[in-house]
């Protein structure tokens, strides 16, 4: 193991010692309870089991068979969750093949962060988040299962499940993917029909056709954002299947993996040979993995914000100095779009999670000594599930890269650090990542230009007010403003900028998830504005330097001036707007209550 990696996961679980130990505590007094329908009175059981057949209902009651409940966060709104409404009876059928028994324990909002970008719905994003955590609590807390099955893939699915599967951590889960979709236009190709239609070179029907055939049918959209980096995630945590997570839907193989995962929970239960209870499982050594995939393969900046929540789920504790830190003792192993020009798929053919894992392991980069749902522990995630006629295997991966422009060996890194780096100054703490923006725009001083929203960054480009140097600072995009929405809608602009040679940048307390590509872009900017953040003290023409090498944020004001300068309000209609229509007045208990995004944006804690 690097000396690094120890480092911080020692200094990781003292710093987590009381929280960790209190939610173990409360795990082993769960876990010492008679099973569900035991301890239970008979009208409660009578109504647990109510709609199950018969002979489902005796074996789980009179034999006390192994009984799973399964969350599913299926809808046919996301093109990733539309393979699940055929899972529930796929589970059924292989659980009553090893004597089990099933239930849909609740299903999950999921929303298509595509469908909403720069819309009103993204404003309730984020917040979805803790609302699946609550959904999934909802579920389970029935109370009478011995293990469950989380379905679910993308950008705040995936996350929510997890922190409320933690939240019943005494029970094993597996979690369970649906897969990516076929490669249609190319993500490169799709990004030059956005920036020429953000020039108005080309009209809404071209932008139309390009953005139908990029996205063109069931499974995860192409592109390395949240919802694959989640699947990376799962693997090195060891809750999937192994190799799970990039089988298209409609393989032959992902039927066989999917009954793959309940004989794999069943196999993890008390009864089973390997009881492993998911809060268990998940320890610091586990965080850490997870947070060295994510560095290694230049994945999704949301999981700076969803992977701190997960963790204090956990009782554990981490920060973006941990982040940070670990990025500098993790070498990039992987170029996908919008790190690289490849997609999942390609990726996956030239070794895919696998690969990256089993050289994080050989460099020492991850903790081996760790459990998984697998029984063969973290080392099988290095390995590729194939057929063997209807017989599922396991075969070690090839030593060579199958393209070394997307997947690299320890040996030879795309960079010997990850790709995000923690940026600091008088402007406060924010992350950028940087896998993807040129060396020679690490840097970027120029006089800013203040927005309080994305639509006058919109309007200010279209005016051609934007034709030079320029840093966007985009504020009053964080959790307590607006539940800070992602800002993807501003990445076609700011490229063009930047196409005709300006030096560009954005500083925001939004999100980006990474999507900002080759743009430089210090995101997370905390704390926000509307907490007092100095993002609120910025003025047009302050010149602000981000430096991506020395690590700095800074408007380069003097201090007297700077310490001196009253911060500006949001405008009392922008505050309105933000509180009200399409659902969001449900949300502003969770506006108010949010923590920081470094805090995890945690509206539960």
């Amino acid at each position: 193991m690097k000396s690094a990696v120890l480092d911080i996961t020692q200094r990781i679980r003292e710093r987590s010692a009381p929280t960790r130990r209190a939610y173990l505590t409360r795990i082993d007094s769960l876990i010492q309870r008679p099973r569900g329908s035991d301890r239970m009175g008979c009208a409660n059981v009578a109504h647990a089991f109510a709609a199950m057949p018969a002979n489902d209902k005796f074996k789980v009651v009179a034999e006390r068979a192994p009984h799973i409940g399964v969350v599913t966060a299926y809808n046919d709104m996301l093109s990733a969750h539309q393979p699940y409404e055929k899972f529930p009876e796929i589970i059924r059928d292989e659980a009553r093949r090893h004597g089990a028994t099933v239930q849909v324990a609740g299903g999950v909002p999921a929303m298509c962060d595509g469908v909403t970008q720069g819309l009103p719905g993204m404003e309730l994003s984020l917040f979805s988040r803790d609302n699946i955590a609550m959904g999934t609590a909802i579920a389970l807390t029935h109370d009478v299962f011995d293990a469950a099955l989380l379905l679910g893939v993308c950008d705040k699915i995936v996350p929510g499940l997890l922190i409320g599967a933690l939240h019943f951590g005494h029970l094993p889960m597996v979690f369970v993917p649906a897969g990516p979709m076929s490669t249609g236009l190319s993500n490169s190709d799709k990004s030059k029909v956005r920036e020429k239609f953000a020039t108005g070179e080309v009209g809404r029907d071209a932008l139309l056709e390009a953005e139908s055939a990029a996205y063109h049918g069931a499974g995860t959209c192409t592109f390395y954002g949240t919802a694959n980096s989640n699947q990376m995630l799962l693997e090195a945590m060891g809750l999937h299947v192994p190799g799970a997570a990039f089988v298209h839907p409609h393989a032959n193989l992902r039927e066989v993996l999917t009954r793959e995962a309940v004989r794999t929970v069943l196999g993890i239960t008390q009864r089973g040979t390997r009881f492993t209870p998911i809060g268990k499982l998940v320890d610091e050594r586990v965080v850490v993995n997870a947070m060295v995939a994510l560095l290694a393969t230049g994945g999704s900046t949301n999981h700076l914000i969803h992977w701190v929540a997960v963790a204090r789920a956990a009782g554990i504790v981490i920060d973006w100095t941990d982040f940070s830190d670990l990025s500098a003792a993790t070498p990039l192993l992987a170029r996908v779009y919008p790190n690289g020009s490849a997609d999942v798929n390609q990726f996956q053919s030239a070794g895919g999670p696998g690969y990256v894992l089993r050289e994080l392991l050989e460099e020492g980069c991850m903790h081996r000594d760790v459990m998984t749902v697998a029984p063969h522990g973290i080392a099988a995630y290095g390995e590729l599930p194939s057929l063997d006629g209807e017989r599922l295997t396991w075969r070690a991966l090839p030593r060579d890269s199958g393209d070394e422009t997307i997947v690299r060996p320890a040996s030879r890194p795309f960079t010997a650090s990850g790709g995000l780096k923690l940026l600091q100054g008088n402007l406060g703490r924010a992350v950028i990542k940087i896998s993807a923006v040129p060396e020679d725009r690490w840097v970027v001083e120029a006089p800013a230009r203040v927005f309080d929203g994305q639509e006058g960054l919109h309007a200010a480009f279209k005016a051609g007010e934007l034709d030079r140097d320029v840093v966007c600072v985009v504020r009053f995009q964080g959790p307590r403003a607006n539940g800070m929405p992602e800002l993807h809608k501003l990445t076609p602009p700011l490229a063009v900028l930047q196409g005709k040679g300006f030096k560009v940048a954005l500083v925001t307390d939004g999100r980006m998830s990474g999507a900002s590509g080759k743009v430089p872009a210090a995101i997370h900017a905390s704390p926000e504005a509307l907490a007092g953040g100095p993002l609120a003290k910025v003025r047009d023409g302050d010149v602000i330097r981000l430096d991506a090498v020395k690590c700095t944020l800074d408007a380069l004001v003097p201090a007297a001036t700077w310490d001196t300068r009253t911060a500006a309000p949001i405008a009392l209609a922008q505050a309105e707007d933000n509180a009200h229509g399409l659902g969001r007045e449900l949300f502003g208990g969770m506006r108010k209550n949010v923590t920081s995004a470094e805090e995890g944006a945690c509206t539960w804690m």
